[in-house]
């Protein structure tokens, strides 16, 4: 999958320009260990770590056009780079490598940015114009790989993890205020900001093109839905069958490497799909990857043997312990350089190594398929609540919401009139933008609390206020409230949460490329344009891919319900052995020393949960929230390490530009 960094200056950039390069990609040579490249001249340097998946004896980079004027570091995959580069030869275009890699060069020849609209892939891309001196950055349309840039002065820095942006002494390192109440609000800061001050990423479905010092930030792609009236046109056979041979042909150009591709399977719907359409349409030597718990109220292993047993895959278990969690969360804090409000990134960065240490480098997921097809109770949770607000009073109405989170102890188990209580909140403001997302929200700030004083007064004040600044997609209007939900799932929790903490930063910690067959942009235009009953039928989720999955899938698998993967968060700091820096950076010296929480709060936090007491699911969000912001401030504003620039050793391709 790579990483890249670089700097543009429109003076010049600095004198040791080469070194700071490398320093920048030592700090993240775990996204690409096998290889390293720069390309130098008076005004850029650009860098690239290399994971080798592709044209594994050619595919150094940077690459550059035929006469090198434009040059490329690029993390990422292309999937349709083979009919591309068919596409391109036709038009005089020669090739010196077998990348997909060296395809977008041609075609932004060829187009310029409206080239990024031409991908299917999931990419992170950097492109030096050296005529023009001018700079494009790029990110795929969900998000999928992370880029960050900041600017010193006159200079642009940008780079796959932030990490590498401090390597830089000039950027100061200091946490935003404004993305950590985010942080606690979302679970994640919101695009475009990142967890630290003047550091931000570029948007999902955006480029940046900078030039003589300006920069301008524009889409290519936009999340979209039909409009509600335009939906039901299509016959459900039909649109089974449409959605099919896509997720079959998203599959097959995902097997595209010249290295081995694992999967992983959770023991749901999703991640099962995906590795019985690998075995049922592909020639593909198959591995399957899971996690189990020692925890039952987390563990989903006889799902995922049955699963593996089905498919006839080798399949491998990490057995994500409590200690193994709180052993591995400075590590998981420090590869997803964000606060967490929850341990579930954890196994996550166990299972990666796992996957590496068997010797794949690509794994399939399932990711996307939730959030695109409504497999989520926050969906079913919205339907509910705006039946019952048309009969506010009613007295059975609401009884439809103890069918929702089985997994969260404290609602399943709780009386009727708290569960009334808890969800008729607002009820009625059915006209909110985020009605959806009102309750779950509302619960996650419950951990600002713990804020101290200073931290509390510079808060945005909560989704209410934030969110009445942001302008919302121009035919927000027009979808159905199904739809509305699906907006702010995927822009709030996907991109910036699940597919970032939880999914490229815990695989690419161990040099892993996951790729999702689920966000291939045809299947997430497929999916936006699918009438609701076509994704949530009634109370039942992802009907569309339960129909479609019928012939492929066990019973029990196929109509399971959908468990939300969680990991179990006080227990794996307390109660077990003892960790020297939960002590530490929870003690009230050092609370008080970040000066982000109250320490006399936190104090009583860590008592309860080292007292063995359960915690509600806010408090358990909250003890994750404050450690990891702990750790956070810790690892990169007062202790940042001085990282080792590559070299040496190293396979180092540099290429300086012509006088």
């Amino acid at each position: 999958m790579c990483g890249i960094a670089g700097i543009v200056d429109a003076q010049s950039v600095p004198a040791d320009r080469e070194g700071l390069v490398r320093r920048m990609l030592g700090a993240i040579r775990h996204r690409g260990p096998d290889q390293f490249g720069l390309f130098v001249d008076r005004r850029a340097a650009l860098g690239h770590a290399r994971l080798s998946i592709i044209d594994l004896i050619g595919g150094q980079q940077p690459i550059a056009n035929e006469d090198d004027t434009l040059w490329i570091v690029f993390s990422g995959e292309i999937f349709n780079y083979v009919e591309l580069r068919a596409e391109l030869e036709t038009r005089g275009h020669r090739f010196a490598t077998r990348t997909d890699t060296e395809v977008i060069v041609h075609l932004y020849e060829e187009l310029g940015p409206d080239c990024l609209s031409r991908f299917n892939g999931q990419f992170a891309i950097a492109i030096w114009d050296t005529r023009r001196q001018a700079l494009l950055l790029a990110r795929d349309r969900l998000g999928v790989r992370p880029l960050f840039y900041t600017r010193v002065g006159q200079a642009l820095l940008f780079a796959s993890e932030i990490k590498s942006l401090f390597c830089d002494a000039r950027v100061r390192r200091e946490i935003d205020p404004i993305s950590l109440d985010q942080t606690f609000t979302y679970w994640a800061p919101l695009s475009p900001r990142s967890a630290f001050r003047d550091v931000f990423e570029i948007p999902p479905g955006h480029y940046l093109l900078a030039q003589g010092g300006d920069q301008a930030i524009k889409p290519y792609w936009t999340l979209d839905f039909h409009p509600a009236a335009d939906s039901g046109g299509e016959s459900t056979s039909a649109l089974v069958d449409e959605f099919r041979s896509l997720l079959v042909d998203a599959v097959r150009i995902r097997l595209r490497a010249d290295v081995p591709v694992g999967a992983y399977v959770s023991g749901g719907l999703d991640s099962s799909t995906i590795a019985s359409v690998v075995r049922r349409f592909t020639s593909n030597r198959l591995s399957t990857f899971s996690i189990a718990f020692d925890d039952a109220n987390f563990d989903e292993s006889a799902f995922q043997q049955r699963m593996a047993g089905e498919l006839g895959t080798e399949h491998q278990v990490v057995h994500a312990t409590h200690a193994q969690i709180g052993q591995a969360f400075p590590d998981v804090v420090w590869h997803a350089e964000v606060p967490l409000m929850r341990t579930a990134p954890a196994p996550m960065f166990l299972l990666s190594q796992l996957v590496r240490r068997s010797g794949y480098k690509v794994v399939l997921t399932g990711e996307g398929a939730d959030e695109f097809l409504c497999g989520y109770d926050i969906f079913k949770e919205d339907k509910v609540r705006r039946f019952w607000a048309r009969q506010p009073d009613s007295r059975w109405r609401w009884l439809l919401l103890q069918r929702l989170y089985q997994d969260i102890a404290r609602l399943s188990e709780s009386t009727g009139a708290f569960l009334a209580a808890f969800f008729k909140d607002r009820l009625t403001e059915v006209e909110c933008p985020w009605y959806s997302h009102l309750i779950r929200w509302r619960n996650s700030r419950r951990s600002c609390r713990f804020f101290s004083a200073g931290m509390a007064a510079g808060s945005v004040g909560g989704p209410d206020e934030y969110l009445r600044s942001v302008p919302l997609p121009r035919r927000f209007g027009e979808w159905s409230p199904t739809e509305r939900a699906q907006y702010w799932e995927i822009t709030t929790f996907l991109s910036p949460y699940l597919l970032s903490s939880q999914g490229d930063r815990m695989a690419m910690a161990h040099s892993v490329e996951g790729r999702h067959p689920f966000l291939d942009h045809r299947m997430v235009e497929l999916a936006s344009r699918l009438p609701s009953r076509m994704k949530l039928r009634v109370l039942r989720d992802k009907h569309i891919l339960r129909a479609a999955s019928r012939d492929w899938l066990p019973a029990e698998i196929r109509q399971r319900p959908k468990r939300p993967y969680r990991a179990p968060i006080h227990r794996s700091f307390f109660g077990g052995p003892t960790l020297e820096y939960v002590d530490t950076l929870l003690s009230e010296r050092m609370v008080a020393h970040v000066g982000v929480f109250e320490p006399k709060a936190v104090t009583q936090l860590v008592t309860r949960s080292r007292a063995g007491a359960a915690l509600g699911e806010t408090d358990e969000m909250a003890l994750a929230g404050i450690l990891s912001t702990q750790l956070l401030h810790h690892q990169f504003v007062d202790s940042f390490p001085d990282v080792p620039p590559v070299g040496g050793n190293d396979d180092v391709k540099v290429c300086l530009a012509t006088p």
